[in-house]
């Protein structure tokens, strides 16, 4: 089972996650909650998850996803995706969950949308 690695990368007001291992009941979702709980409360409101780097999402993980969406949303942020795997947008389509996130594929157009 792969510990979920998070990095932190600030790109001017947004804040960039690079995930990778796995989001899954248990370690995985708790470091991703405490990341976006630690962001939210240095006040920083635009986040990019980067899930390139994840191999494999349960449905904590996607619990996981919907709380840290919501956490940052009530402090007046966004929360945004990016680079979804097959298996990642697959799990988002299935549960209709691909409509309440912004994804992207490119970094770049990412960031501009948070302007």
């Amino acid at each position: 089972m792969a510990e979920l690695d998070v990095k932190e990368r600030q790109a001017g007001d947004v804040t960039i996650l690079d995930l990778s291992g796995d989001v899954r009941i248990g370690e995985g979702a708790i470091s991703l909650r405490d990341s976006i709980r630690n962001l939210a409360d240095q006040g920083k409101k635009n986040v990019l998850l980067n899930l390139a780097g994840v191999k494999y999402m349960d449905s904590t993980g996607v619990g996981e996803l919907i709380a840290n969406y919501t956490t940052i949303k009530r402090q007046g942020g966004h929360l945004k995706l990016l680079n979804l795997t097959d298996r990642i947008q697959n799990l988002l389509v299935i549960t209709k969950l691909l409509t309440v996130f912004d994804s992207y594929d490119n970094e770049a157009e990412a960031l501009k949308s948070f302007q």
